[in-house]
């Protein structure tokens, strides 16, 4: 499996907190942290000296998500969620960008990582944070516009093709009305899509933008009922992310009047043949909404699915297969014996001592440290009174600075461990509680939630010729693997 590819992120507010707070001492606890998870450090993000009101528009803020959007890194780890941002609003944006490009984030002080179980949940908060904020300002702006649409106000946006607004008003645009009268009369001879896009652009014509016609636009523009005189209103609904839209309610909708381009006849007469070509179009058969949906995979590597009007899991390439009712049976089986011999306790037990060990020992580095500090302070004073010669000092003062060194250097890869062994307690508590739902509450969940469980528990599960592989990777550093002969089941 290819190594993760991170980025480590740096950001101190002044100049005084770049010289105090060791942007490097940072960094090292980052790289430590994941070394520990065996990622690949790619970037460092360093913002010296900025303030966290807004980071946004910094240029490394900028390298940094331009990394993410192109996939060259796929994580950011930071010491805690201020150093990340200290505006909710940037905070949000960064957590939606992240969660849309499926990378991690990782602050260390807070114990998220969301590449563990427990980590995802802080995307789910932050999302909902997000909606929660969009809906707000959104309601105020949304409560407003079927009003408008009624009276018959522009609601913003371009005018459909053909047309434009002129004092507010819809009026037929005399330049673009023939091309748009155009569509609907190749189409009507024709009767293909493709044929009446090729036949504009061979005639010279192109959209508003400037682009060439294509069959997506053809099929958009017949369907359009402005064409026909009846502008519909109040009928989509912005999403918000990557501009897309939703089709509202038909009882939502508002029609008005306005000035046709084409006679109703003509826009029947074509929208029945789309209409048409649609009921007649090959349907591709649908998938069926199982649990183990494409975590079943074929020894030779392909995920299998259960198609529409069948009852097995089948590989595309080698045709192997195995019945949805006995992979669904062995898997559940075998699982629930897995979950009810764990003991979560012990395991909770065993990772707050390794905690315990590790925090007594980072004290005790944080002491001696201090003291050897004081050392070499006492040193350099006695020296400078002239109550050291040279050579003495240096004999008394080079050894203590060399143990200073190895110290402090030590100590950031001790509260990288601590880091990961908390995260990794946070996620054993969630992970075995989820797990636990699993055979405690498994009948009265819904689908959604069973699927979440077994995507969050299962490594993978194999269909080989005779036998059944099923890997089970949700304690952390654990992975409990089985095999069941087909026989058996």
């Amino acid at each position: 499996m290819e190594q993760k590819r991170i980025g480590i992120w740096i950001r101190v507010s002044t100049d005084f907190q770049v010289r105090d707070e060791s942007p490097e001492h940072h960094e090292q606890r980052a790289r430590y942290y994941a070394k520990s998870r065996d990622w690949n450090i790619v970037e460092v993000y360093r913002l010296d000296a900025i303030s966290g009101k807004t980071v946004m528009d910094h240029p490394e803020t900028q390298r940094m998500l331009a990394d993410i959007r192109s996939g060259h890194i796929t994580g950011l780890v930071f010491s805690k969620l201020a150093r990340l941002a200290r505006n909710t609003k940037e905070l949000l944006e960064f957590a939606e960008i992240f969660r849309n490009e499926k990378a991690d984030l990782v602050s260390l002080a807070e114990q998220i990582d969301t590449s563990t179980p427990a980590g995802r949940l802080f995307f789910t908060i932050i999302s909902a944070m997000a909606q929660w904020e969009r809906e707000e300002i959104s309601s105020r702006v949304a409560a407003s516009v079927p009003i408008r649409a009624e009276m018959g106000k522009p609601l913003g946006g371009q005018a459909s093709f053909g047309y434009r607004w002129e004092n507010k008003q819809l009026v037929i645009d005399e330049r673009e009305a023939p091309v748009r009268r155009l569509v609907y009369e190749i189409f009507k001879e024709c009767q293909r899509k493709k044929t009446t896009a090729d036949k504009l652009n061979m005639l010279g014509y192109r959209t508003r933008n400037g682009s060439r016609f294509s069959d997506t636009t053809v099929d958009r523009l017949l369907r359009d009922t402005t064409a026909k005189g009846i502008r519909l209103a109040n009928y989509t609904k912005s999403m918000g992310e990557g501009k897309t839209w939703k089709v509202k309610p038909k009882e939502e909708w508002v029609q008005l009047p306005c000035p046709a381009v084409i006679s109703e006849e003509l826009w029947l007469e074509c929208n029945a043949v789309l209409d048409e070509q649609k009921r007649r179009r090959v349907k591709i058969g649908r998938l069926s909404e199982n649990l183990l949906a494409g975590i079943v995979k074929c020894q030779c590597g392909i995920p299998m699915y259960v198609y529409a009007n069948s009852k097995k899991f089948t590989c595309k390439a080698c045709k192997n297969g195995i019945l949805e009712t006995d992979i669904n049976e062995i898997y559940q089986d075998n699982i629930k014996q897995y979950i009810n011999s764990l003991s979560p306790q012990m395991l909770v037990d065993e990772l707050e001592t390794e905690i315990r060990k590790e925090e007594e020992l980072l004290a005790g580095s944080a002491k001696r440290l201090s003291k050897i500090q004081k050392k070499m302070d006492e040193l350099v004073e006695l020296r400078l009174s002239n109550e050291l010669d040279r050579e003495h000092f240096a004999k008394l003062y080079k050894p203590l600075e060399q143990q200073f060194s190895e110290l402090n250097s030590s100590i950031p890869e001790l509260e990288a461990k601590i880091d990961y062994r908390k995260i990794q307690l946070k996620s054993t508590d969630y992970v075995l509680n989820e797990a636990k739902s699993l055979v405690d509450k498994w009948d009265n969940m819904d689908f959604q939630q069973k699927r979440a469980i077994v995507e969050t528990v299962t490594d993978y599960v194999t269909i080989r010729e005779k036998t059944i592989d099923i890997a089970l990777a949700y304690l952390p550093g654990s992975m409990h693997t089985s095999q069941r002969n087909l026989r058996d089941s």
